[in-house]
């Protein structure tokens, strides 16, 4: 039997993905039963490394505490391209599918993206051997940058060194064999048949625990012998919002403060405010500089108070940067799948995700697919366009893989030809690691 040609190929991967939809929907369910937070996607990884064992893909796990990656072999191992899904839910107490006990729910449409892993991987399981490169199927855990203090006690602790999932794994040199990545998100879909949203850009972030120290004293009684660090913290956000208008719109500028603790009894001045937040921007200059600018207008407000503001920056999430060449490849076989007239691509993302990190250092893209109504990280959420969600969005993915790993991986080499990357992986630690030292 003769070679297949490139298209009989990618039509082989298509009907593969359409004849596992059952399987693959009972993944998605079953983990949109069972949401878990980041680094504790217990359950969660014991089902993906279920499916690894029943498909026969080896696999390793425990990857940055408990990421599961597989891989299949081509004829040639030319180049490596990785399929992400991630493990973790994001907090929407108010979900209808929230846990009881944790608030935990897959709103944020992960439990889409790991069937949609394995979609890809099934489908391309079979035609392997008409592959010149080899593709790792990645459950990569903690994209959600919630839980801070608790992700920050796993770094005291030593069990991590990032807070975000995928950068720990490129700090424990988990993408070293892999040379370009992608995956999916969902977002609410504009038309009834759903669509295919390439990616191009977003705004990166440095998380912040901030913390303000004053003076407890009897609030009515003596409310003159105290020192009220919420009025500090108070001060500090408005001295924020007093310089909004001085940061440049095209760096999409954003500062979004929750009080995690603002006092313990009413009939007590406040001596002790806890906040976090994100400083977002379009890149890295601007989120830095602007992070220096926030820092000084949330201690004066601790200085006109007279109370002490001290505040922990953690290295967040770089921008995103999706590559021209491998979204061309995918727009041209979303066409095919979604029709022409529902591919399109998105404005500036100002929101942040870890797979911004990924793509300072090698080729990535990150479309987001429209098939849910409601909003994301919401209790409306609800996946409304299914086939979009698990079939035509795998299917779109999928022959991107076939296009770049066909013929000896030759697209593939042209992509990496093109590519600079901003950072090494020794570059991007340092950074990384100058922003808390900062």
């Amino acid at each position: 039997m003769g070679r297949l040609t490139k298209e009989e190929v990618k039509a082989k991967v298509c009907a593969a993905i359409e004849a596992a939809q059952p399987k693959l929907r009972e993944l998605a369910e079953s983990i949109m039963a069972e949401p878990e937070l980041g680094y504790k996607e217990v359950k969660t990884s014991a089902k993906v490394q279920a499916i690894f064992d029943e498909l026969n893909i080896p696999y390793t796990n425990n990857h940055a505490l408990t990421g599961v990656k597989g891989r299949l072999k081509g004829k040639q191992s030319n180049r490596t391209v990785a399929m992400i899904g991630e493990l973790d839910a994001i907090i929407c107490p108010r979900h209808p599918r929230a846990d009881d006990l944790t608030g935990a729910a897959h709103c944020c449409g992960h439990n889409v993206q790991i069937a949609n892993m394995f979609a890809v991987g099934m489908g391309l399981q079979a035609v392997m051997d008409e592959l010149g490169g080899d593709v790792v199927l990645f459950a990569v855990p903690a994209e959600e940058m919630i839980e801070v203090d608790f992700r920050n006690k796993l770094r005291e602790q030593g069990k991590i060194k990032y807070m975000g999932g995928k950068q720990q794994l490129i700090y424990e040199d988990a993408f070293d064999d892999i040379d370009m990545a992608m995956q999916m998100h969902v977002e609410t879909a504009k038309t009834e048949s759903g669509e295919m949203g390439l990616g191009t850009t977003s705004n990166g972030f440095i998380a912040k625990l901030i913390e303000y120290h004053g003076k407890v004293a009897h609030a009515a009684a003596a409310p003159h012998e105290g020192i009220n660090a919420l009025n500090a913290a108070l001060m500090g956000v408005m001295g924020v919002n007093s310089i909004r208008e001085t940061f440049k719109e095209s760096d999409y500028f954003r500062f979004h403060p929750i009080i995690n603790q603002g006092g313990t009894l009413v009939n007590c001045v406040p001596d002790y405010v806890q906040m976090e937040s994100y400083v977002r921007a379009s890149n890295i200059d601007a989120i830095v500089d602007g992070n220096k600018r926030v820092n000084r207008a949330l201690t004066a407000g601790a200085d006109a108070i007279g109370a002490t503001c001290i505040i922990k920056d953690l290295p967040g999430y770089l921008p995103m940067r999706d590559n021209p060449d491998m979204n061309e490849l995918l727009r041209n076989n979303s066409d095919t799948v979604f029709g022409e007239e529902n591919v399109y691509e998105r404005p500036h993302m100002t929101a942040s995700t870890d797979m911004g990190d990924v793509s300072h250092i090698m080729p990535v893209i990150h479309p987001w697919v429209g098939c849910i109504s409601g909003v994301l990280h919401s209790a409306e959420y609800e996946i409304t366009v299914p086939d979009v969600a698990y079939i035509k969005t795998a299917q779109a993915l999928a022959m991107t893989i076939v296009d770049l790993l066909y013929d000896e991986a030759k697209e593939a080499e042209h992509v990496l030809a093109n590519f600079k990357p901003a950072l090494t992986k020794e570059s991007y630690i340092a950074l990384m690691d100058s922003i808390e030292e900062a």
